[in-house]
């Protein structure tokens, strides 16, 4: 247990969990529900890169897992709980087939199907009128007794679901992951049946990409197939290039960067592509291995620093 560091996740689930019962400022709050569902989703992303695979797939997940809540609240009339849990159940399901069709091939050519995948269903949310066609759904609304709360909800959802990512990671389970990662061959030669930990960790990671879009849907009360295009798995990407792939808390950190990157340069107008494209550019390059990579760096040196003089003021005292 102590591997997982707890308390620290305590300490940081909490203060994060409190500042959305402290916060009452409507825009700050919209922020707040932006950065933890941004920051899922790249955690999200980075769960199959332990296979040493991309996935494009996570924003066509993310666009079931919001239209499943969307059909469950509006036509359906489930309750709220069972309309944030019918998306991730429906995606994991969806998943499991794609992966074992797909997780045969690796590299570009999955990413690539991944993609087309992602597109394919962004076409098909705008072909189907049933679900608003291209204009999407609306009324996406939480019961009123827990509207006051849903962001405190988003947050300790997106807590609950990073912290399962990281554990699972740091388990046996997330050793063979990264096995598999350094060399799939290897792997197989001492008898792990590699496609179905394949599976099941593209299972686990789409789980929490479904959980990401009824969050999405709820938060946002609209939605349409635009908002799950490819772009949302490419800015999940730069989120953890960003914010440094070696640690699930880069995804974390990324998001935070960004989306509040983001939200300043909505106020630049026609300069907005360019600054945020510039800022995430300039980011990889001066930080190759991301935020993480250079506090780990940092600290190093500093470590590193006390260890050469504590000899030297040994000697002197001496």
């Amino acid at each position: 247990m102590d591997r997982l560091r707890i308390p620290w996740w305590l300490a940081g689930g909490a203060s994060a969990i409190a500042a959305t019962v402290l916060i009452q400022d409507a825009y700050t709050t919209s922020i707040i529900n932006l950065i933890a569902i941004a920051a899922l989703t790249a955690a999200s992303l980075r769960f199959v890169m332990l296979i040493g695979e991309v996935s494009f797939a996570t924003a066509a997940f993310v666009g079931l897992g919001a239209y499943s809540a969307g059909v469950a609240t509006t036509i359906l009339d489930w309750p709220f709980a069972v309309a944030l849990l019918v998306g991730p159940v429906l995606v994991t399901a969806v998943s499991i087939v794609f992966g074992v069709i797909t997780l045969r091939i690796k590299g570009p050519y999955f990413t690539l199907i991944g993609f087309a995948f992602t597109e394919a269903v962004r076409i098909l949310f705008s072909k189907t009128e049933f679900i608003g066609g291209t204009s999407g759904m609306i009324g996406i609304f939480p019961p009123p007794a827990i509207d006051a709360w849903l962001s405190t909800i988003v947050m300790a959802v997106v807590v609950a679901c990073v912290f399962a990512l990281y554990a699972i990671e740091k388990s046996d389970f997330g050793k063979v992951l990264v096995a598999i990662r350094d060399n799939e061959n290897i792997a197989t030669s001492v008898g792990i049946n590699v496609l179905f930990c394949k599976v099941a960790c593209f299972a686990i990671a789409s789980f929490c990409a479904g959980v990401v879009g009824s969050l999405h849907a709820f938060a946002n009360n609209v939605i349409s197939p635009g908002d799950f295009s490819f772009l949302l798995a490419a800015f999940a990407l730069a989120y953890v290039k960003v914010g440094g792939e070696s640690s699930i808390l880069g995804a974390v950190f990324g998001a935070i960067i960004l989306v509040l990157l983001d939200s300043y340069a909505l106020g630049l107008g026609a300069g907005e592509n360019l600054f945020y494209g510039g800022a995430i550019v300039l980011a990889v390059l001066l930080m190759p291995n991301g935020l993480i990579g250079l506090v780990t760096s940092a600290s190093r040196r500093l470590a590193r620093a006390r260890a050469g003089n504590g000899p030297t003021l040994n000697r002197k005292t001496a």
